[in-house]
């Protein structure tokens, strides 16, 4: 005689049984688990039943005096043990955090690193009661259904929407460590031949992130400095050539890579502009600004009434933004002033 063929459910279990489950597994005893759950060992002896029937096999063997993990059983445990504690840290989490007011910001890593997390400090001592959620990520996020208040970007402004806000422009400028100088004075353009140049390795690779590259820069400001040096037409002029190149892929790198005196790092103004102001950094050729079409915003999910610790935090954003054009010299454009404070 053939035996019944068992058929595999296609439906996802019910979560119920799982509680029942684990601490079966963890005790290999129903009493015990029984006593961890507040149950009666039979109620728990029907829920790992109910939760084999759905499964299609034996979780466990029960023998005599003893319970034991089957194959099956092993490798449910393995999945919802991990997924548990995950459901418990959550849970936790959101206990914890319930009735405390919160802002979460999502951001790219240098702009976090370099601009945003060094003033944080500020913000927290104007405002102890509000906790800071920031997740650094390149990954666009969809505003409408995310659980975040605020993103701010890096973007032309034909890429963002008309309710961004634009908190402020950018330069680039060549900036290097003094005491770098010291060894290899920087005076011309012409000198940067002696130097290690240093920028984004994928910006040849990405649209509008061009804008950062010492070509770019090298095309503005370049021709007319070598045809003065070499007194050349600039069909003749020598081609241009640094010491050697390195490149990184993040604006935090190439910035620490210029702090450290590794070389001459084309920057963008409003992320040094506190290395500069406090002589980390010097303005190598400041004749040599180059305006840059990118620019950066702050945008809020399409919502109705703001949260009083979210508009505090903008607030606070706003006068930073206004500090940060204030100290890279920015006259405001007059096609987007309306959206500057």
């Amino acid at each position: 005689m053939s035996l019944p063929v068992n058929h595999p459910r296609s439906r996802p279990i019910s979560v119920g049984h799982l509680r029942a489950f684990d601490a079966v597994a963890r005790h290999l005893n129903f009493r015990a688990a029984a006593e961890e759950l507040s149950l009666t060992q039979s109620a728990v002896s029907r829920q790992i039943q109910a939760l084999e029937d759905e499964v299609g096999a034996a979780l466990f063997l029960r023998h005599t005096r003893a319970v034991e993990l089957t194959s099956a059983g092993t490798h449910l445990l393995r999945a919802s043990g991990a997924a548990l504690e995950r459901i418990d840290a959550a849970v936790r989490q959101i206990r914890q955090s319930a009735g405390r007011k919160s802002v979460a910001i999502t951001t790219w890593a240098s702009f976090a690193s370099m601009w945003l997390i060094p003033r944080m400090e500020a913000f927290q001592r104007e405002h102890p009661d509000i906790d800071i959620r920031i997740d650094a990520s390149d990954a666009a996020l969809d505003l409408s259904t995310s659980d975040v208040d605020l993103a701010l970007r890096y973007a032309v402004p034909a890429s963002v929407p008309s309710s961004a806000i634009r908190l402020f422009g950018e330069q680039l400028t060549p900036v290097i460590s003094p005491w770098l100088l010291r060894d290899r004075p920087l005076k011309s353009i012409s000198d940067l031949t002696q130097h290690t140049l240093i920028e984004a390795g994928d910006a040849h690779r990405t649209r509008h992130l061009e804008w950062l590259t010492w070509q770019r820069w090298l095309d503005a400001f370049a021709p007319a400095q070598t045809e003065a040096l070499a007194g050349r037409s600039r069909a003749t002029k020598p081609k241009f050539s640094p010491k050697r190149w390195l490149y990184f892929n993040y604006a935090h790198q190439i910035v620490q890579a210029a702090l450290t005196g590794q070389g001459v790092a084309l920057a963008r103004m409003p992320l040094v502009a506190q290395s500069l102001a406090n002589g980390d950094l010097v303005e190598a050729l400041p004749q040599t600004r180059m305006d840059s079409p990118l620019a950066y915003w702050m945008m809020k999910p399409p919502r109705g009434t703001e949260r009083p610790e979210v508009k505090a935090f903008c607030d606070w954003l706003l006068r930073e933004a206004a500090a940060t054009r204030e100290a890279i010299g920015e006259v405001p454009d007059p096609d987007t002033v309306d959206h500057m404070d």
